[in-house]
Protein backbone atom coordinates (compact mmCIF):
# COMPACT_ATOMS: atom_id res chain seq x y z
CA UNK A 1 0.00 0.00 0.00
CA UNK A 2 2.83 2.01 0.97
CA UNK A 3 4.62 1.13 -2.44
CA UNK A 4 1.40 2.73 -4.09
CA UNK A 5 1.41 5.68 -2.76
CA UNK A 6 4.33 6.27 -3.23
CA UNK A 7 4.04 6.06 -6.50
CA UNK A 8 0.84 8.09 -6.73
CA UNK A 9 2.86 10.79 -4.84
CA UNK A 10 5.51 10.55 -8.03
CA UNK A 11 3.10 10.32 -10.60
CA UNK A 12 1.40 13.77 -9.54
CA UNK A 13 4.52 15.34 -8.61
CA UNK A 14 6.44 14.97 -11.88
CA UNK A 15 3.07 15.93 -13.49
CA UNK A 16 2.67 19.18 -11.79
CA UNK A 17 6.50 19.69 -12.30
CA UNK A 18 5.48 19.11 -16.47
CA UNK A 19 2.66 21.08 -16.31
CA UNK A 20 4.51 24.56 -14.93
CA UNK A 21 7.78 23.88 -17.15
CA UNK A 22 5.47 23.18 -19.68
CA UNK A 23 3.58 26.37 -19.48
CA UNK A 24 7.07 28.30 -19.22
CA UNK A 25 8.71 26.61 -22.58
CA UNK A 26 5.72 26.98 -24.20
CA UNK A 27 5.06 30.62 -23.69
CA UNK A 28 8.48 31.80 -23.49
CA UNK A 29 11.12 29.70 -24.96
CA UNK A 30 8.81 27.93 -27.73
CA UNK A 31 9.82 30.42 -30.34
CA UNK A 32 13.52 30.94 -29.39
CA UNK A 33 13.98 26.74 -30.02
CA UNK A 34 12.22 26.73 -33.28
CA UNK A 35 14.43 29.88 -34.68
CA UNK A 36 17.72 28.41 -33.30
CA UNK A 37 16.73 24.89 -35.28
CA UNK A 38 15.88 26.89 -38.25
CA UNK A 39 19.33 28.99 -38.10
CA UNK A 40 20.98 25.89 -37.22
CA UNK A 41 20.03 24.16 -40.40
CA UNK A 42 20.60 27.02 -42.42
CA UNK A 43 24.31 26.28 -41.65
CA UNK A 44 24.00 22.86 -43.49
CA UNK A 45 22.24 24.22 -46.48
CA UNK A 46 18.29 23.92 -45.88
CA UNK A 47 16.15 26.44 -46.10
CA UNK A 48 13.65 25.69 -42.95
CA UNK A 49 10.70 28.60 -42.32
CA UNK A 50 9.76 27.65 -38.41
CA UNK A 51 6.32 28.29 -37.21
CA UNK A 52 6.08 30.39 -34.49
CA UNK A 53 3.75 31.36 -32.02
CA UNK A 54 2.52 34.84 -32.32
CA UNK A 55 0.97 34.76 -28.51
CA UNK A 56 1.92 37.77 -25.97
CA UNK A 57 3.73 36.44 -22.89
CA UNK A 58 2.23 36.36 -19.55
CA UNK A 59 3.30 39.04 -17.54
CA UNK A 60 5.34 37.72 -14.83
CA UNK A 61 4.94 33.88 -16.39
CA UNK A 62 9.35 32.96 -15.11
CA UNK A 63 8.47 34.02 -11.68
CA UNK A 64 4.90 32.70 -10.61
CA UNK A 65 5.99 29.39 -12.47
CA UNK A 66 9.00 29.25 -9.78
CA UNK A 67 6.53 29.87 -6.82
CA UNK A 68 4.50 27.34 -8.14
CA UNK A 69 7.59 24.41 -8.61
CA UNK A 70 8.49 25.32 -5.24
CA UNK A 71 5.31 24.64 -3.50
CA UNK A 72 4.79 21.07 -5.61
CA UNK A 73 8.25 20.13 -4.23
CA UNK A 74 7.93 21.55 -1.24
CA UNK A 75 4.69 19.40 -0.86
CA UNK A 76 6.42 16.20 -2.11
CA UNK A 77 9.25 16.77 0.26
CA UNK A 78 7.10 16.92 2.76
CA UNK A 79 8.11 20.14 4.12
CA UNK A 80 4.63 21.59 4.14
CA UNK A 81 1.40 20.07 3.64
CA UNK A 82 -0.93 20.46 0.76
CA UNK A 83 -3.18 24.06 1.12
CA UNK A 84 -6.62 22.75 0.73
CA UNK A 85 -7.54 26.66 0.51
CA UNK A 86 -8.10 27.23 -2.98
CA UNK A 87 -8.07 31.27 -2.67
CA UNK A 88 -5.16 31.14 -0.09
CA UNK A 89 -3.38 29.05 -2.94
CA UNK A 90 -4.05 31.08 -5.92
CA UNK A 91 -3.17 34.36 -3.40
CA UNK A 92 0.15 32.93 -2.85
CA UNK A 93 0.79 32.25 -6.35
CA UNK A 94 -0.30 35.53 -7.66
CA UNK A 95 0.30 37.96 -5.09
CA UNK A 96 0.40 41.05 -7.33
CA UNK A 97 3.41 43.20 -5.49
CA UNK A 98 6.13 40.19 -6.52
CA UNK A 99 4.44 39.31 -9.86
CA UNK A 100 6.35 41.16 -11.86
CA UNK A 101 9.76 40.55 -10.93
CA UNK A 102 9.70 39.13 -7.34
CA UNK A 103 10.91 37.88 -5.11
CA UNK A 104 10.41 34.35 -5.90
CA UNK A 105 8.85 33.65 -2.27
CA UNK A 106 8.50 30.26 -1.17
CA UNK A 107 5.42 28.53 0.22
CA UNK A 108 6.66 27.76 3.45
CA UNK A 109 7.98 31.62 4.19
CA UNK A 110 4.26 33.37 2.42
CA UNK A 111 1.57 30.85 2.91
CA UNK A 112 1.65 31.45 6.98
CA UNK A 113 1.41 35.06 6.56
CA UNK A 114 -1.47 34.76 4.33
CA UNK A 115 -3.15 32.30 6.09
CA UNK A 116 -3.39 34.02 9.81
CA UNK A 117 -5.19 37.19 10.51
CA UNK A 118 -3.06 40.73 10.17
CA UNK A 119 -3.93 43.96 11.62
CA UNK A 120 -2.45 47.01 10.36
CA UNK A 121 0.64 48.35 11.69
CA UNK A 122 1.44 51.83 11.45
CA UNK A 123 4.97 51.66 12.43
CA UNK A 124 5.59 49.05 9.42
CA UNK A 125 2.94 50.72 7.42
CA UNK A 126 5.64 53.65 7.58
CA UNK A 127 8.28 51.75 6.88
CA UNK A 128 6.89 50.45 3.97
CA UNK A 129 6.22 53.58 2.50
CA UNK A 130 9.94 54.39 3.05
CA UNK A 131 11.11 51.74 0.95
CA UNK A 132 8.31 52.19 -1.36
CA UNK A 133 10.06 55.86 -1.84
CA UNK A 134 13.40 54.87 -2.30
CA UNK A 135 11.93 52.41 -4.94
CA UNK A 136 10.58 54.34 -6.72
CA UNK A 137 13.53 56.74 -6.79
CA UNK A 138 15.86 54.26 -8.01
CA UNK A 139 13.30 52.83 -11.00
CA UNK A 140 12.64 56.72 -12.10
CA UNK A 141 15.31 58.62 -11.13
CA UNK A 142 17.87 56.24 -11.62
CA UNK A 143 17.04 53.35 -13.73
CA UNK A 144 14.97 55.38 -16.68
CA UNK A 145 17.22 58.24 -16.93
CA UNK A 146 20.48 55.80 -17.09
CA UNK A 147 18.44 53.52 -19.88
CA UNK A 148 17.94 56.32 -22.03
CA UNK A 149 21.95 56.67 -22.23
CA UNK A 150 22.66 53.10 -22.33
CA UNK A 151 19.76 52.81 -25.10
CA UNK A 152 21.47 55.44 -27.16
CA UNK A 153 24.87 54.00 -27.20
CA UNK A 154 24.14 50.53 -27.10
CA UNK A 155 21.31 51.24 -30.36
CA UNK A 156 24.29 53.49 -32.37
CA UNK A 157 27.39 51.64 -30.97
CA UNK A 158 28.95 51.86 -34.44
CA UNK A 159 29.05 55.08 -34.10
CA UNK A 160 30.92 55.87 -30.83
CA UNK A 161 34.66 55.40 -29.47
CA UNK A 162 35.76 52.97 -26.59
CA UNK A 163 35.14 55.56 -23.93
CA UNK A 164 31.88 56.46 -25.14
CA UNK A 165 30.55 52.42 -25.19
CA UNK A 166 32.58 52.19 -21.25
CA UNK A 167 30.13 54.91 -20.30
CA UNK A 168 27.11 53.38 -22.07
CA UNK A 169 28.23 50.17 -20.59
CA UNK A 170 27.98 52.05 -16.76
CA UNK A 171 24.70 53.57 -17.64
CA UNK A 172 23.37 49.80 -18.27
CA UNK A 173 24.88 48.30 -14.79
CA UNK A 174 23.13 51.17 -12.82
CA UNK A 175 20.30 51.13 -14.91
CA UNK A 176 19.52 47.23 -13.97
CA UNK A 177 20.05 47.85 -10.52
CA UNK A 178 18.25 50.87 -10.51
CA UNK A 179 15.15 48.94 -12.36
CA UNK A 180 14.99 45.13 -10.59
CA UNK A 181 16.10 46.37 -6.98
CA UNK A 182 13.97 49.65 -7.12
CA UNK A 183 11.01 47.53 -8.60
CA UNK A 184 11.98 44.99 -5.55
CA UNK A 185 11.80 47.47 -2.76
CA UNK A 186 8.20 48.49 -4.15
CA UNK A 187 7.33 45.31 -3.60
CA UNK A 188 8.76 44.75 -0.60
CA UNK A 189 7.00 48.01 0.84
CA UNK A 190 3.53 47.54 -0.49
CA UNK A 191 3.90 44.36 1.25
CA UNK A 192 4.45 45.76 4.16
CA UNK A 193 1.30 48.10 4.26
CA UNK A 194 -0.61 44.65 3.57
CA UNK A 195 1.41 43.31 7.16
CA UNK A 196 2.94 40.62 4.58
CA UNK A 197 7.03 40.45 5.02
CA UNK A 198 8.71 39.60 1.86
CA UNK A 199 11.97 38.26 0.99
CA UNK A 200 15.01 40.69 1.03
CA UNK A 201 16.16 40.60 -2.81
CA UNK A 202 19.25 42.97 -2.98
CA UNK A 203 21.61 43.70 -0.28
CA UNK A 204 24.39 46.23 -2.09
CA UNK A 205 25.34 43.83 -4.61
CA UNK A 206 27.84 46.51 -5.86
CA UNK A 207 29.69 47.01 -2.96
CA UNK A 208 30.62 43.42 -3.22
CA UNK A 209 34.45 42.03 -2.86
CA UNK A 210 34.25 38.74 -4.94
CA UNK A 211 31.61 37.62 -7.22
CA UNK A 212 30.64 34.59 -4.81
CA UNK A 213 29.82 37.75 -2.32
CA UNK A 214 28.03 39.32 -5.77
CA UNK A 215 25.64 36.18 -6.08
CA UNK A 216 24.87 36.46 -2.36
CA UNK A 217 23.55 39.99 -2.44
CA UNK A 218 22.23 39.87 -6.15
CA UNK A 219 18.71 38.80 -6.61
CA UNK A 220 19.18 36.81 -3.52
CA UNK A 221 15.50 34.98 -3.94
CA UNK A 222 16.86 33.80 -7.48
CA UNK A 223 20.05 32.33 -6.22
CA UNK A 224 18.35 30.94 -2.78
CA UNK A 225 15.83 29.53 -5.47
CA UNK A 226 18.30 28.11 -7.81
CA UNK A 227 20.89 26.46 -4.59
CA UNK A 228 17.53 24.65 -3.03
CA UNK A 229 15.54 23.19 -5.19
CA UNK A 230 19.11 22.62 -8.52
CA UNK A 231 22.31 22.56 -6.62
CA UNK A 232 21.30 20.68 -3.70
CA UNK A 233 19.33 17.89 -5.90
CA UNK A 234 22.14 17.61 -8.07
CA UNK A 235 24.61 16.65 -5.42
CA UNK A 236 25.36 19.92 -4.04
CA UNK A 237 28.94 20.57 -2.85
CA UNK A 238 29.28 16.83 -1.41
CA UNK A 239 30.49 15.25 -4.69
CA UNK A 240 34.38 16.81 -4.98
CA UNK A 241 35.62 19.44 -6.86
CA UNK A 242 34.13 18.19 -10.15
CA UNK A 243 30.95 17.79 -9.40
CA UNK A 244 31.03 21.23 -7.53
CA UNK A 245 32.11 22.47 -10.90
CA UNK A 246 29.70 20.77 -12.84
CA UNK A 247 26.64 21.64 -10.77
CA UNK A 248 27.74 25.83 -10.86
CA UNK A 249 27.68 25.52 -14.36
CA UNK A 250 24.73 24.28 -14.33
CA UNK A 251 23.05 26.58 -11.97
CA UNK A 252 24.86 29.65 -14.07
CA UNK A 253 23.76 28.47 -17.18
CA UNK A 254 20.43 27.90 -16.12
CA UNK A 255 20.35 31.15 -14.12
CA UNK A 256 20.69 32.51 -17.83
CA UNK A 257 18.24 31.17 -19.91
CA UNK A 258 15.65 32.02 -17.52
CA UNK A 259 16.15 35.61 -17.58
CA UNK A 260 15.51 35.76 -21.19
CA UNK A 261 15.37 33.74 -24.19
CA UNK A 262 18.13 34.60 -26.24
CA UNK A 263 21.88 33.07 -26.15
CA UNK A 264 23.38 36.17 -24.69
CA UNK A 265 21.99 35.65 -21.53
CA UNK A 266 23.18 32.06 -21.50
CA UNK A 267 26.59 33.37 -22.53
CA UNK A 268 26.35 35.73 -19.62
CA UNK A 269 25.41 32.90 -17.17
CA UNK A 270 28.76 31.06 -18.26
CA UNK A 271 30.37 34.17 -18.09
CA UNK A 272 29.86 34.61 -14.58
CA UNK A 273 30.32 30.78 -13.91
CA UNK A 274 34.12 31.34 -15.12
CA UNK A 275 34.23 34.35 -12.71
CA UNK A 276 33.32 32.36 -10.00
CA UNK A 277 35.17 29.08 -10.41
CA UNK A 278 38.55 30.40 -8.49
CA UNK A 279 36.54 30.45 -5.13
CA UNK A 280 34.67 27.55 -6.30
CA UNK A 281 38.23 25.78 -6.88
CA UNK A 282 39.98 26.57 -3.94
CA UNK A 283 36.94 26.69 -1.65
CA UNK A 284 37.13 30.12 -1.34
CA UNK A 285 33.65 31.32 -2.11
CA UNK A 286 32.20 31.84 1.47
CA UNK A 287 35.38 34.02 2.42
CA UNK A 288 33.25 37.80 2.33
CA UNK A 289 30.28 36.92 4.70
CA UNK A 290 29.96 40.10 6.36
CA UNK A 291 29.02 43.62 5.11
CA UNK A 292 32.20 45.68 3.91
CA UNK A 293 33.75 47.91 6.02
CA UNK A 294 31.21 46.87 8.72
CA UNK A 295 30.57 49.50 11.33
CA UNK A 296 33.23 51.43 10.06
CA UNK A 297 32.89 54.88 7.53
CA UNK A 298 35.28 53.84 5.22
CA UNK A 299 36.70 50.63 2.97
CA UNK A 300 40.36 49.61 3.45
CA UNK A 301 42.34 49.86 0.34
CA UNK A 302 42.34 46.42 -0.31
CA UNK A 303 38.31 46.58 -0.07
CA UNK A 304 38.47 49.45 -2.72
CA UNK A 305 40.41 47.48 -4.92
CA UNK A 306 38.25 44.21 -4.28
CA UNK A 307 34.69 46.16 -4.50
CA UNK A 308 36.65 47.87 -8.19
CA UNK A 309 37.39 44.20 -9.88
CA UNK A 310 34.13 42.71 -8.94
CA UNK A 311 32.33 46.26 -10.26
CA UNK A 312 34.12 45.85 -13.51
CA UNK A 313 33.63 41.99 -14.23
CA UNK A 314 29.97 42.67 -13.67
CA UNK A 315 30.24 45.45 -15.75
CA UNK A 316 31.56 43.18 -18.57
CA UNK A 317 28.97 40.39 -17.94
CA UNK A 318 26.22 43.02 -18.74
CA UNK A 319 27.18 43.92 -21.61
CA UNK A 320 26.48 40.34 -22.64
CA UNK A 321 23.22 40.45 -20.85
CA UNK A 322 22.16 43.43 -22.95
CA UNK A 323 23.60 43.07 -26.51
CA UNK A 324 20.99 41.97 -29.23
CA UNK A 325 23.30 38.96 -29.91
CA UNK A 326 26.46 37.20 -28.78
CA UNK A 327 28.55 38.72 -32.11
CA UNK A 328 27.49 42.41 -31.33
CA UNK A 329 28.81 42.00 -27.72
CA UNK A 330 31.96 40.95 -28.76
CA UNK A 331 32.04 43.31 -30.52
CA UNK A 332 31.58 45.93 -28.32
CA UNK A 333 34.11 44.66 -25.75
CA UNK A 334 36.68 44.60 -28.96
CA UNK A 335 35.55 48.12 -29.31
CA UNK A 336 35.98 49.49 -25.75
CA UNK A 337 39.52 48.04 -25.26
CA UNK A 338 40.87 50.49 -28.28
CA UNK A 339 42.69 52.87 -28.07
CA UNK A 340 40.09 55.30 -28.28
CA UNK A 341 39.31 54.39 -24.70
CA UNK A 342 41.35 57.37 -23.44
CA UNK A 343 39.50 60.02 -25.49
CA UNK A 344 36.85 61.69 -23.59
CA UNK A 345 32.64 60.30 -24.84
CA UNK A 346 31.46 62.31 -27.21
CA UNK A 347 27.25 62.22 -28.13
CA UNK A 348 24.80 63.80 -28.42
CA UNK A 349 23.14 65.05 -24.87
CA UNK A 350 26.79 64.42 -23.39
CA UNK A 351 26.65 67.09 -20.43
CA UNK A 352 22.59 65.96 -19.73
CA UNK A 353 24.60 62.55 -19.16
CA UNK A 354 26.78 63.81 -16.86
CA UNK A 355 24.45 65.30 -14.86
CA UNK A 356 22.73 61.67 -14.70
CA UNK A 357 25.61 60.33 -14.07
CA UNK A 358 26.53 62.78 -11.11
CA UNK A 359 23.36 62.30 -9.42
CA UNK A 360 23.87 58.51 -9.61
CA UNK A 361 27.41 58.94 -7.94
CA UNK A 362 24.96 60.41 -5.05
CA UNK A 363 22.77 57.87 -4.54
CA UNK A 364 25.43 55.18 -4.43
CA UNK A 365 27.17 57.62 -1.34
CA UNK A 366 24.12 56.94 -0.28
CA UNK A 367 23.35 53.30 -0.89
CA UNK A 368 27.02 53.06 0.92
CA UNK A 369 25.74 55.15 4.13
CA UNK A 370 22.65 52.95 4.75
CA UNK A 371 24.44 49.37 3.14
CA UNK A 372 24.25 47.70 6.97
CA UNK A 373 20.14 48.70 6.77
CA UNK A 374 17.73 46.40 4.55
CA UNK A 375 17.88 49.49 2.66
CA UNK A 376 19.60 52.53 2.12
CA UNK A 377 17.30 55.17 4.27
CA UNK A 378 15.13 52.88 6.41
CA UNK A 379 17.79 54.65 9.25
CA UNK A 380 19.24 57.92 7.32
CA UNK A 381 17.84 60.90 8.65
CA UNK A 382 15.25 59.05 11.79
CA UNK A 383 17.28 61.29 14.26
CA UNK A 384 16.89 64.52 12.13
CA UNK A 385 14.07 67.02 13.05
CA UNK A 386 10.83 66.35 11.52
CA UNK A 387 10.98 69.74 9.46
CA UNK A 388 14.84 68.37 7.94
CA UNK A 389 13.59 64.31 7.33
CA UNK A 390 9.91 65.73 5.55
CA UNK A 391 12.12 68.03 3.36
CA UNK A 392 14.52 65.34 2.13
CA UNK A 393 11.97 62.56 1.46
CA UNK A 394 9.94 66.21 -0.67
CA UNK A 395 12.99 66.52 -2.44
CA UNK A 396 13.19 62.69 -3.04
CA UNK A 397 9.24 62.82 -4.30
CA UNK A 398 10.18 65.90 -6.66
CA UNK A 399 12.81 64.11 -8.31
CA UNK A 400 10.54 61.35 -9.17
CA UNK A 401 7.99 63.78 -10.02
CA UNK A 402 9.92 65.69 -12.52
CA UNK A 403 11.96 62.47 -13.83
CA UNK A 404 8.70 60.58 -14.79
CA UNK A 405 8.05 62.62 -17.35
CA UNK A 406 10.22 60.80 -20.16
CA UNK A 407 9.10 56.94 -21.11
CA UNK A 408 8.87 54.54 -18.66
CA UNK A 409 11.39 51.54 -19.36
CA UNK A 410 11.33 48.22 -17.49
CA UNK A 411 14.10 46.18 -18.21
CA UNK A 412 12.66 42.58 -17.25
CA UNK A 413 9.85 42.93 -20.12
CA UNK A 414 10.30 39.12 -21.11
CA UNK A 415 9.82 37.77 -16.96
Amino acid sequence: MAETDNKVRKFWFWLSIGINLGFLAVFKYFNFFADSFAESVSHLGYHVNPWVLTIILPVGISFYTFHGLSYVIDIYKKRIPAERNFVDYSLFVSFFPLLVAGPIERATHLLPQIKKKREFDYANAIDGLRQILWGLFKKVVIADQCANYANLIFNNSENYSGSTLLLGALFFTFQIYGDFSGYSDIALGTARLFGVDLLKNFNFPYFSRDIAEFWRRWHISLSSWFKDYLYIPLGGSKGGTLVKVRNTFIIFLVSGFWHGANWTFIAWGFLNALYIMPSIVFNKNRVNMDIVAHGKRYPTLKEVLSISLTFFLTVIAWIFFRSPSIHSAFEYLVKIFSSSLFTLPKFVGISSALGVLFVTMCFFIIEWIGREQNYAIEKIGLSWSRPLRWSAYYILVFAILYSSGGEQQFIYFQF
